[in-house]
This record gives C-alpha cells, structure tokens and sequence, in this order.
C-alpha cells in the first residue's frame, strides 16, 4: 500500500510523545469535540463494532467507548498503544482493544467494522485515495466513515514537520476521493477549532468531520 502510515521516523516520534500526550489540553479538547461530532451524526450504538484508526493515546477511542459494542484502536507507535492499554486496564474497560498494525508492511486488521474514524491522522497519509480504499474493504455494507482533520492551512500549525505530509486539506477533495472509491451519502462539517500561537498573534485552525457511507 503505497502511503506512509508506518513511516519509521513518524513511528519513533510519536513512541516520544506517547507519555506526555494527553497533557495538553486541546488535544483532549479536540477529541471530545470529533466524538460529539461523530455522535450527533452517526448515532453510534451498542451493536456496532468500531475501529479508530491511528488513535495514538485513545482520546477519541474513549470518548466513543460507552456507545458501542466494541472498539478496536489502531496505531503504528506502541508507546501510544501502551498508554492505551493501561487506560483500559485502570479503568476495568472491557470492549476496548488495542492494535498494533503497519498497513504499509501490508498488515491488515482481522474482521470487518460498522464503523471507522480517524481523527488528525490524513495529513500523514501521501495517498488519500489508497488509505480510503483500505477503509471501504473493512467497513460492513451500510457502513460509515468518519475523518477529521484540519482545513486547508499555511503550514503554520505543526511545530514538527516530521511525517506531515499536507497542511490540511481541501474539503471538496476529500469528498471527491471518497466518491471515487465508492462511498456515498457525504457529509461535512466544522466540528472544532484549534486555538495556537501566541496573544499578540492568535491563530484559528478548523477541524473538519466528513462522514460517508458504504452502500448496502
């Protein structure tokens, strides 16, 4: 599969990161507000089985837990699996799970899903119509799609550009991929804003939530 979730350098720097995470807070803003947003438009429930891919520490996995029958976190680093893992293990959490999975090596995650989503994970990928490809051949028939990630941006938002491959995205084009792969019934909207820089220079940066469906 040719995009670069996987990518050593990204895998290593992420390992880095994995214990402080959660520390800031606008990421644990950020994931509350994706999950709000998947939750008003999806209307997860208790039967359905989820993958949240590249979850990292599994903010956003968490905050779906409780609608759904299972939930499977999917990631390249293992120090954010591992934070994952004793999350769900702190907490008794039973229909959470974590995966190790490098889809660039060809690894594929075992069973099929009603539901994925992936939150600030598409501007590592080089190939958005690949990894959309991957997501359709997982999904149920009559399954959904959710990604989110920022808007189209000046290349200002990352401090580390390590792995970041787009600096943000057109809308339009993300929904213009997901049609050619198959998906149907688009839907987009702003469902954060990510609040950087400094009081002299604040900057806005929008989250967007495309949901899509795989037909019947």
């Amino acid at each position: 599969m040719n995009y670069l979730w996987g990518d050593m350098a990204l895998k290593n720097g992420f390992d880095k990161k994995a214990s402080t995470w959660d520390e800031e807070p606008r990421r644990v803003k950020l994931a509350r507000d994706v999950a709000a947003g998947i939750i008003d438009t999806v209307h997860p429930t208790r039967e359905m089985d989820v993958m949240d891919f590249g979850c990292g520490t599994g903010l956003l996995t968490l905050d779906l837990q409780p609608h759904v029958r299972s939930i499977t976190g999917v990631d390249t680093s293992s120090g954010m699996l591992d934070v994952l893992e004793e999350k769900v293990r702190k907490q008794g959490i039973t229909n959470v799970s974590a995966l190790n999975c490098d889809v660039v090596s060809g690894e594929k995650p075992e069973g099929r899903y009603h539901l994925i989503v992936s939150s600030m994970t598409l501007h590592h990928v080089t190939e958005l119509e690949t990894l959309f490809r991957f997501f359709f051949e997982l999904l149920l028939p009559g399954g959904t799609l959710c990604v989110a990630d920022l808007d189209k941006e000046d290349g200002t938002f990352h401090d580390d550009l390590t792995g970041v491959l787009h600096f943000g995205f057109e809308r339009e084009l993300v929904k213009s991929n997901l049609a050619d792969v198959g998906f149907t019934d688009l839907r987009d909207t702003i469902v954060s804003t990510i609040n950087k820089g400094t009081p002299d220079m604040p900057r806005d940066y929008p989250v967007f939530l495309i949901c899509a469906g795989k037909p019947e």
